[in-house]
């Protein structure tokens, strides 16, 4: 049975049914090691497996845990650019064969030697985001890692990472490559993704980290949105300059060094510091069962009331998907 793709805070009597019992790793009152009485854990054991969009939103998870009385242990599985079926094609030829090197990472170990590290309470698994709007591309892969999770960590609780959409200047959407499927718009490209990720969830009977969701909720605020520089002269443009980014969860508009001359690149997929704190709270709220607008950890050169409005945000797109 699939998960239907839902629309921000409108899902039929059916659907909400189906979020209670698939999304079990969100609602469970004794998730994630809580207490007899149901309270929030203290010490998550975290594994997750992915590329650098796992590494941008817990980059400030453990700072959250420690502000809000938690401790986390985290083992992040990362190689850059990672999909699906290069972690589980790893695992794959790891289990064939021990000894062949294309089923280890680069220090030596496979997923199966790092899953039994720890007695991990969760493992996330995410989707290169380049094909995250493709949903072909995360079967059978996504299924071939909940079955590692389950011989290696079966007690840990299997999530998705709902990865986020590029900027809505990315060069994706600016000049779209027609014919190649890939989404046309940043709107477009968040309505693929997220009905993937709850797709497959769906099939697998998995809870949803919905840090995706959370970016479309901040960059669609009339307030704290982003919005392009339209005034910004990019042919005329010397170095240090650049056009305003306010509010941008994404690295965006940057000068790079290329062989001693410099020139404006833009980096429209990675989260920037905004945007990996507004993922690291999404994760906080869903591992500690904890509402991230109490914690008050805001990292330095992090504009205090623009964080406020990131963490309420977290809290907003946790509650959708309880809800």
């Amino acid at each position: 049975m699939m998960m239907p793709a839902f629309h921000r805070g409108r899902v039929t009597f059916l659907s909400l049914i189906w979020v209670l019992v698939a999304s079990t790793g969100l609602m469970a009152s004794r998730s994630f090691g809580a207490d007899e009485k149901g309270s929030a854990p203290k010490t998550v054991r975290l594994m997750t497996i992915g590329n650098s969009f796992s590494q941008n939103a817990t980059r400030y998870l453990n700072q959250l845990a420690t502000a809000g009385g938690c401790k986390l242990i985290h083992r992040p599985v990362v190689v850059g650019g990672a999909s699906m079926e290069l972690h589980a094609t790893k695992a794959l030829k790891h289990q064939a064969n021990p000894n062949d090197p294309q089923g280890k990472y680069a220090d030596g170990s496979s997923l199966q030697e790092r899953l039994a590290e720890q007695p991990w309470d969760v493992v996330t698994i995410q989707q290169a985001s380049r094909l995250s709007p493709h949903l072909k591309t995360f079967r059978p892969f996504a299924s071939q890692l909940q079955e590692f999770v389950r011989q290696g960590a079966p007690q840990a609780r299997l999530l998705m990472h709902e990865t986020w959409a590029y900027r809505v200047d990315d060069p994706w959407f600016v000049a779209p490559s027609k014919g190649s499927g890939n989404p046309e718009t940043q709107e477009e490209m968040y309505q693929k993704l997220r009905a993937d990720y709850f797709t497959i969830a769906g099939e697998l009977g998995v809870g949803v980290i919905p840090v995706g969701d959370a970016f479309h909720l901040a960059t669609q605020d009339p307030k704290w949105g982003f919005y392009p520089d339209r005034q910004f002269d990019f042919a005329t443009a010397k170095f240090p300059n650049l056009p305003d980014q306010r509010h941008s969860l994404h690295v965006g508009w940057q000068w790079k060094t290329q062989k001693g001359s410099r020139t404006l690149g833009m980096d429209g997929h990675h989260a920037n510091l905004a945007g990996e704190y507004l993922g690291g709270c999404v994760f906080y709220e869903v591992l500690f069962q904890a509402d991230a607008t109490k914690n008050n950890f805001v990292p330095e050169k992090l504009d205090p009331e623009f964080a406020a409005f990131l963490r309420e945000t977290a809290h907003r797109a946790v509650a959708e998907i309880k809800n």
